[in-house]
């Protein structure tokens, strides 16, 4: 039990991390267009982190709970994994790289899990679909804000520029509440779906039943439209939801400035198009049960307002380096939870 115990409060904290880490997310457009201060814009996107406990169903801490077989691993791979996400998470945040904070967690508890039971534990669907919208979410919100960039810059032809700018800096108060609460639906569900993950294996190493533990452990695979989903007590979404809503408030500044500034300069309007084409895109996913980047689908939304004006207004060289990042976060972070888990393994 007391290793269960410090799990959840690891687990709890890496959420407080990735909120931190991933703040420039939500508010990076917003900073930069000066629409709010940094204080509150990061007050602002901590509300509706938090507010999308109310909203979304707990399909992606499903999907996540399932990475791997749970009745083939014990506490220690959950242990393993954790350790080697916020090693990733505060490396990358202290280089100032916005890396994915999702596929760090994924891809070290796979490899921690890997370490103890080999690949055959891995639960390769769900790798493969999270190693695929690597891609697929920034293309989807690249496209997506180049569109909405262009429709708007149609419809407002004729418009003031002056009084048109002021209306797209309330718009971005929206835009960004909506970026904000698929930013908490899906990030905060996966440290959902880890901490259900360990509380399953601590029931299943203890044989013990739900039956034989306290109503706050209660979490069960129940029967939904023929399938088996997560279900975990309400302990857990408040608590995840909070870490990462606390988190955010402390605000991720190394981080800001990349995504606000140096991908592309980004106007009022195109900060209402990137942060719309990012919701749209998490709120697709999150429908779909693919756990995937927030980081990346910014990223992508950010880069598609920045070729609507042209090619070159893309700082192509920040690009590539983050697209090397993203590519070696769920290897590198897969690397790490193994040794972890293997060193951890000699004293224990």
């Amino acid at each position: 039990m007391t290793l269960l115990i410090i799990i959840i409060a690891l687990a709890l904290i890496f959420d407080f991390i990735n909120g931190f880490h991933d703040a420039a997310n939500s508010i990076a457009t917003i900073v930069s267009t000066k629409v709010l201060t940094p204080v509150q814009a990061v007050i602002w996107a901590a509300f509706f982190n938090f507010a999308a406990l109310w909203i979304f169903e707990l399909k992606i801490a499903d999907t996540i709970s399932k990475t791997v077989h749970t009745d083939a691993i014990n506490l220690w791979v959950v242990l393993a994994g954790l350790l080697a996400a916020i090693f990733w998470n505060l490396l990358t945040w202290w280089f100032g790289i916005p890396s994915s904070s999702s596929h760090t967690l994924i891809g070290g508890f796979a490899g921690a899990a890997i370490a103890h039971a080999g690949f055959g534990i891995v639960n390769l669907q769900v790798i493969e679909k999270v190693a695929l919208f690597i891609v697929v979410a920034p293309l989807v919100g690249m496209i997506m804000a180049f569109l909405i960039t262009a429709i708007i810059q149609w419809l407002c032809r004729s418009a003031n520029p002056g009084k048109a700018e002021k209306w797209f800096k309330r718009g971005q108060l929206a835009s960004s509440a909506l970026f904000s609460l698929g930013h908490g639906g899906n990030d905060a569900q996966k440290v959902i779906g880890l901490i259900g993950a360990a509380i399953l294996v601590y029931l299943n190493t203890a044989g013990l039943s739900v039956e034989d533990v306290p109503s706050w452990l209660h979490v069960t695979f129940n029967e939904v439209h023929g399938k088996k989903a997560l279900h975990v007590p309400d302990w857990i979404p408040i608590a995840c939801y909070t870490s990462i809503a606390i988190g955010t408030m402390s605000g991720g500044w190394r981080i800001v400035k990349t995504m606000g500034t140096k991908i592309t300069k980004v106007t009022p309007i195109e900060g209402v198009a990137a942060e719309t084409a990012g919701a749209i895109t998490l709120f697709m996913t999150e429908y779909l049960k693919i756990p995937v980047s927030t980081t990346h689908t910014i990223t992508g939304s950010i880069i598609g307002v920045g070729l609507a004006k042209r090619t070159s207004a893309v700082r192509w060289g920040v690009t590539v380096n983050l697209l090397w990042a993203w590519i070696l976060t769920i290897p590198v972070s897969a690397v790490v939870g193994a040794l972890v888990y293997l060193t951890v393994k000699l004293f224990v």
